[in-house]
């Protein structure tokens, strides 16, 4: 399936997400505030560590090799059953810990005891979450967009069944659980989904664990350890710096802009995901990644570049429309924000094809430098320039990350094909 046909299909995944999202984001502003938005965030990224280190870390691995064996199903068989017995032993030692130290967690994330049950519900629904992706990811692997959409639209409207009857029932509470528990109960629709393809087995569930395949998966594990693991740990660094110089609500607003740059940029994103990694996983010649390359900016950036530009130009029905009035202050931060939102979706297009040539230390060097050096330099210039600095700081940030690994990357695959020009 080529790039145009992928992006119809994404575009429908995509639209009925945006509009899940605003439905969401109206639903959190009007029931949590701005406060209860951050405290949301600190629980995201919480739960996207946990789900990295519980084994969702090789789902880009799973991805690239399922695309990379597709003559073989053989191999394709014995990199499923690797990779899930992986998965179910570390999600289980996980939850183990988790369960063991719910009191404890719930004072570090929200400062008091009084969540200690949400851990809880993680422990116990991780297991399907990190499944979940697991079939979503040989699912694309396989490239078979039409179930992968299927999948996703699926999950999508459980989130928001889910996530509206919480809410509204439990408030911030109710959002928690929420955020918990939502791709777990969406994994028995991918399931349903993926038992009528042709290569589902229950036994890609569980089989012997293949050590040359899961030193393989090892990289991409590290990849991920560290985009995820330091990923999160920043973020939860820089709203407790947000939170200690400005306050929970500006924190809050901070986190929702987040929100927004994720949700106008899904469908640029999700096609990067979706289409590129196991595109570039098949490609073997400099010429043929190269075109590849090309026309990720020709198609993507331009997508990218429209969408914040549109987002701008209504920046305060936007608000309006998925937030309240509350949360306008976070106008201030957005100009330079959608600035390092299209900057970022740049560099994106480099680093797939850094993870599509499993280039492990190159990805992890810079991806470790540059999350860790947005702490300083978000502090630095939210001094010189106030709250509208932490927004220019993730433009900054991202325009160099987007210059190196383009250098980098161009330097690595000189030596490993030939010159790729970006």
């Amino acid at each position: 399936m080529n790039l145009l046909n992928t992006s119809i299909l994404n575009g429908l995944a995509v639209f009925i997400k945006t509009v899940t999202m605003l439905v969401l984001n109206k639903i959190l502003a009007v029931y949590v505030g701005p406060s209860g938005y951050a405290v949301i965030g600190q629980f995201q990224n919480f739960v996207q560590v946990i789900t990295g280190i519980g084994g969702s870390f090789i789902n880009n691995g799973i991805v690239k090799y399922t695309a990379e064996y597709h003559e073989d199903d053989q191999l394709q068989r014995r990199l499923w059953a690797t990779s899930s017995k992986l998965i179910i032993l570390f999600t289980l030692l996980i939850s183990f810990v988790i369960i063991c130290s719910s009191f404890y967690l719930s004072q570090v994330i929200f400062k008091h005891h009084d969540y200690w049950s949400v851990f809880v519900w993680l422990a116990i629904f991780l297991v399907f979450f990190n499944l979940n992706g697991f079939l979503l990811a040989i699912i694309n692997g396989k490239k078979e967009i039409v179930k992968l959409v299927s999948a996703n639209i699926g999950g999508t409207l459980i989130t928001l069944l889910a996530t509206y009857v919480l809410v509204v029932s439990y408030g911030l509470y109710g959002a928690l659980i929420a955020l918990a528990i939502n791709q777990s109960v969406a994994f028995f629709l991918t399931w349903f989904i993926a038992r009528k393809s042709q290569w589902y087995q229950p036994e890609i569930f569980w089989g012997k664990i293949d050590k040359s395949l899961a030193k393989k998966l090892s990289a991409f594990a590290l990849m991920a350890l560290v985009s995820v693991v330091v990923g999160n740990i920043t973020q939860f660094i820089l709203r407790s710096y947000v939170v200690k110089t400005y306050g929970w609500d500006y924190a809050g607003y901070w986190d929702a802009m987040n929100r927004l740059s994720l949700g106008y940029l899904m469908f640029a994103s999700t096609i990067i995901g979706v289409y590129y990694l196991p595109k570039l996983s098949e490609l073997k010649q400099y010429n043929e990644i190269k075109k590849e390359v090309r026309m990720g900016y020709l198609v993507i950036l331009p997508i990218a570049t429209l969408s914040a530009a549109m987002v701008y130009l209504f920046k305060e029905l936007v608000v309006e429309i998925l937030f309240t009035a509350q949360f306008k202050p976070m106008l201030e931060l957005l100009f330079w924000q959608l600035i390092g939102d299209v900057l970022r979706i740049g560099s994106w297009i480099i680093t797939y094809m850094m993870l599509s040539r499993a280039m492990t230390r190159l990805f992890i060097s810079l991806e470790t430098f540059f999350l860790v050096s947005i702490i300083p330099l978000t502090m630095l210039l939210a001094h010189l320039y106030g709250f509208k600095g932490i927004a220019l700081a993730f433009a900054v940030n991202n325009l160099f990350y987007w210059i190196t690994c383009a250098f980098f990357a161009n330097k690595k695959l000189k030596n490993d094909l030939s010159p790729l020009k970006v």
